[in-house]
């Protein structure tokens, strides 16, 4: 069995906010993934269904992010979950927004619902670190993770949302390589199919070269313009 971890706040007022896109992401794998409905048990939402196979239950803590790991933690010890099992959905900072990486333990970067979470099942749980961006100081941190997502993120983040749940059965199979690169595909799928028919597709993590500004003349447009320039006109 896998337990899905989603770090948010409860509550209607934290719904939207940048800290919440971990309770985002498990909404999104319960809906796509056709999970049974939400209840209450282990002071938390939990829900229950199968991804490729294997069963699955779906978590979001009660507890408010700083006291998360008491929540996975009680559900951890009551049905004998494997850390290694433990998959953890939250918001990263060091990450711009909408990229997207998986590492198994490290450090918590001051992220305290990460923080309450190794301190009551231990460091060596599987983290989905979902990039949200940095306000620029560290001062300010707070109170960007704590407002909603600007109007203008929902152009990344609702793809994003939908990649990562229909890729959550390879991270149940615990191939977080092909859960990356599977997210990948379908945002490169769904970037080109924005474009314009017959439009080139735009590449991938590479910077396009402007276009040539002086391309090369024919000699009947040289003469052209020579004659312009003795005419006191433009070339």
């Amino acid at each position: 069995m896998k337990l899905f971890v989603g770090l948010g706040n409860p509550g209607e007022k934290y719904a939207a906010h940048r800290h919440n896109v971990g309770f985002m992401a498990v909404d999104r794998i319960a809906d796509r993934g056709g999970f049974g409905p939400w209840k209450r048990r282990f002071r938390s939402l939990v829900a229950d269904g199968e991804l490729a196979g294997e069963r699955v239950l779906l978590l979001k803590p009660l507890t408010y992010m700083n006291d998360s790991g008491a929540a996975v933690g009680e559900a951890q010890r009551y049905l004998k979950i494997a850390e290694s099992d433990i998959v953890v959905f939250h918001d990263e900072i060091d990450l711009a927004p909408g990229r997207l990486k998986v590492k198994v333990g490290g450090g918590n970067a001051g992220h305290n619902g990460l923080r309450s979470l190794s301190a009551h099942i231990g460091n060596d749980y599987v983290r989905v670190r979902i990039g949200v961006g940095h306000p620029g100081h560290k001062d300010a941190v707070q109170h960007y993770v704590l407002r909603d997502f600007a109007k203008a993120d929902r152009e990344w983040l609702e793809p994003l949302l939908d990649a990562i749940a229909d890729a959550a059965p390879r991270l149940a199979k615990g191939d977080h390589a092909r859960f990356l690169s599977d997210v990948a595909l379908a945002l490169k799928a769904r970037g080109e199919a924005k474009q314009p028919a017959g439009a080139a597709p735009k590449p991938v993590g590479d910077a396009t070269m402007p276009p040539r500004q002086n391309p090369a003349k024919t000699p009947r447009a040289l003469a052209e313009s020579l004659r312009k320039w003795l005419r006191g006109g433009k070339t």
